[in-house]
């Protein structure tokens, strides 16, 4: 019997598949891992949000509901103490026949003969005889709560509570049954389509004395400060979920005086990065305020991903067991999905820099898919002579030198990237007219292109947006810095022209047909010169604009009436976005803290990045698409490989949120903008150079991050009173920034 009460079975159905704005010109100088080592026992795997992003993005067909049945412990898993071994055999027993019942009569006949192999039953126990003694005498009352995730439809008066579901909210879990008295009989299961509050909260019913709940946390408290340094830093990360947990059992439970005794003891002990949930949830004081709380919902449907050594979960796991901690040990195998490496533990330093987000770190799987991060190849176009350079002579009669030719945007992909993807990966629109003329103008531009280094840095020009009363919320500049446009609280978008070009709109029908279409000034002619103004006013929105872009890239299609891809994963509101420079993959920075990367074709989520302790909102790809930076409120910026999935990177200086980041179009410049009012320039050269990217490294995230970043610091440039909203590189390397005045 013993036996039977460390194997793990579970059955689970999943589904498949004052005046208006002025904008002031620019001012000079103003400016158990490795497979089976985890301990991911629950019914969702820990499965989290990747998983929710492969399923939304599917073909749209009819999910179809399957079966999942587990059997065995997972190698990693600790056994229960021997003596909850003893008590919860007879009812592991029960369980064990009434799933091998529910799989013959599913007509799962290889699923049945698998599970009663692992568990070494004979056929006739299995066949659920129902003999008076079996399973130890258990009575009725076990019997009622054989399946701890499996709902039954039980005709009768007393109907199940609804289950908990998983925390991809595409699949739906079994939970907690009723049955009849006769052991071995289980009803037809019910599944839910959907995920619901009180069915995810009923999770925390049957719990243990709330009066020893400060006596278990405070002797796991104890033995990991009193545990050796290099496993003290790891263990550590086990206080906030474990916190959090115990802390909303008490409160759902309606121990309310012990909830409070309990969060008021031990909120202080928590990392500071965590303060804001803490906040959340300090609000939540009574069963009924959970059930409206998406932060709460969040925090249970997604299982908190801890990286420990292998060392150090041994040693949690001993102690768990020799204190027969039941409690903390149900809540580390129901609510965290532990991500055990083989290797030295990791040190406090390399924990904080990838810990703060909403669900924990990242799981290593997560981050394993093969990415094309490489460039495409560049289209064939031939760039005409300047009038410059067909002139021969000069004015002085002789022969004209010829300037040696630098490297172009052209010429440096004419090769195709071993890291690039298929070029019809995605299908992607032919070049235009007007396109191809743009990629000339940008070729011509970039022969006049200044290269930057810390010898050589960029002039920054300031657009400073004066009287923005209904606030400026979004910012954006055309690629060749001709247009900026801003949006507003009032639901309006402005253009305004800078350069002498003013805007300008199109003619009437009746004076469009008056005009030769075939004459070479057809564009100009087409156009009103009674309308030009240097300022243009979009109307249309009903709420604030957060996002102007001129950019092409896009989601909808004209010729479809839906999305084309749907990327679902993330916990809380999605903040900013960027198009990878190849255009097969968008990268996504949430109030959530994490930064996740989709793949444009499938919409599986591919990477996912955690190490920021505030919402992001900022993200910029370097030029040949190897890295990724991002910024967010905690001040810090972060850079990341993402053929790797790994942080190579952190740069600190600024005091306040982040809110634009640029690299220089040859990428050797890191620019970022803040809310402190600074533009401040990096070497990112000298980031990314000699990265330890080798299999240990990707394998277990020990990464060695420099201690001190401002050797990368190139410059720092204060505004007087203006945040940096938008920065822009120009194709000469010229950097545009604007933001809103702020009096103080």
């Amino acid at each position: 019997m013993a036996a039977l009460a460390e194997e793990q079975t579970e059955v689970a159905a999943k589904l498949e598949p004052e005046g208006p704005p002025t904008l002031l010109p620019p001012q000079a100088g103003d400016g158990a891992g490795e497979g089976g080592g985890t301990t991911n026992n629950g019914p969702n795997g820990g499965g989290g949000n990747a998983a929710a992003a492969a399923a939304a993005a599917g073909d749209g067909g009819t999910p179809k509901p399957a079966v999942a049945v587990s059997a065995a412990a997972p190698a990693g898993a600790a056994p229960v103490p021997a003596a909850a071994a003893e008590t919860d055999a007879p009812h592991d027993r029960q369980t064990l026949l009434a799933v091998l019942q529910f799989l013959r009569q599913s007509n799962l006949r290889e699923a049945e003969e698998a599970l009663r192999r692992e568990a070494r039953l004979l056929e006739e126990a299995a066949a659920g005889s129902g003999a008076p003694g079996e399973a130890d005498g258990v009575g009725a009352e076990a019997a009622s709560t054989l399946l701890s995730r499996v709902t039954a439809s039980v005709p009768g008066p007393a109907a199940p509570d609804p289950p908990g579901t998983g925390a991809s909210g595409a699949a739906a879990v079994l939970g907690s049954a009723s049955v009849p008295a006769a052991p071995g009989k289980v009803a037809s299961v019910a599944v839910e389509d959907q995920p619901d509050v009180s069915a995810v909260l009923s999770a925390y019913n049957q719990q243990g004395d709330p009066a020893m709940y400060e006596e278990y946390y405070s002797g796991l408290k104890h033995f990991i400060e009193c545990s050796l340094d290099c496993h003290r830093a790891e263990l550590s990360q086990l206080f906030y979920p474990l916190f959090v947990h115990m802390y909303l059992e008490l409160v759902y439970n309606q121990h309310e005086n012990e909830a409070k005794s309990f969060f008021e003891k031990f909120h202080g002990d928590q990392e500071c990065y965590y303060q804001d949930d803490l906040r959340v949830l300090s609000s939540l004081t009574k069963k009924e305020h959970m059930k409206g709380n998406e932060t709460m919902l969040d925090f249970r449907t997604s299982k908190f991903v801890l990286r420990i050594s292998r060392d150090s979960y041994q040693l949690l796991k001993r102690h768990l067991q020799e204190k027969q901690n039941n409690q903390i040990w149900n809540i580390v195998q129901e609510h965290l999905y532990i991500d055990i490496f083989d290797g030295m533990p990791r040190s406090k330093q390399q924990i904080d820099a990838m810990v703060g987000s909403l669900a924990g770190e990242a799981k290593r799987e997560a981050n394993k898919s093969k990415v094309f991060f490489g460039l495409l190849k560049e289209p064939e176009i031939e760039v005409p002579l300047d009038d410059e350079d067909e002139e021969g002579e000069n004015e002085e009669g002789k022969p004209k030198k010829k300037k040696p030719k630098k490297d172009s945007i052209g010429s440096k992909s004419k090769k195709q990237d071993p890291n690039a993807p298929p070029q019809n990966r995605i299908p992607l629109p032919e070049l235009k007219d007007s396109d191809k003329l743009d990629k000339i103008m940008n070729m011509k531009e970039t022969t006049k292109r200044v290269r930057l280094g810390p010898d050589c840095l960029p002039s920054i020009c300031f657009y400073t947006f004066l009287n923005a009363y209904q606030g400026l919320t979004a910012v954006d500049v055309t690629d060749d810095s001709s247009l900026i446009a801003g949006g507003f609280a009032d639901s309006t978008v402005r253009v305004w022209s800078v350069t002498p070009k003013k805007l300008r709109s199109v003619k009437q029908a009746a004076d469009l047909s008056l005009i030769d279409k075939e004459s070479d000034d057809v564009l100009e002619r087409i156009m009103d010169e009674k309308t030009a103004s240097e300022l243009k006013i979009l109307y249309g929105h009903s709420g604030p604009v957060y996002g102007a872009s001129f950019s092409p890239d896009r989601l909808w299609a004209t010729d479809h009436y839906q999305p084309l891809r749907i990327f679902a994963g993330h916990l809380a509101d999605v903040n900013c976005t960027r198009f990878h420079p190849n255009s097969n993959y968008v990268a996504t920075g949430s109030a959530d803290r994490t930064v996740r990367l989709w793949d444009v074709l499938n919409g599986n989520c591919v990477r996912i990045f955690t190490g920021h302790k505030g919402p992001i909102h900022s993200l910029t790809f370097s030029p040949n698409g190897r890295f990724l930076a991002t910024g967010a409120t905690d001040g810090r910026v972060l850079l990341w490989d993402i053929g790797h999935g790994l942080m190579v990177g952190e740069l600190k200086g600024h005091t306040d949120t982040v809110c634009s980041l640029r690299f220089s179009r040859d990428g050797e410049i890191l620019a970022s903008g803040s809310m402190d009012n600074t533009v401040r320039l990096w070497d990112a050269i000298k980031a990314f150079e000699d990265l330890e990217t080798d299999d240990f490294t990707t394998a277990t995230g020990h990464i060695n991050l420099p201690e001190n970043s401002q050797e990368l610091l190139l410059g720092t440039y204060m505004t007087k009173s203006t945040p940096v909203v938008h920065l822009h590189f120009t194709r000469r390397n010229l950097v545009l920034a604007a933001g809103a005045y702020s009096p103080q």
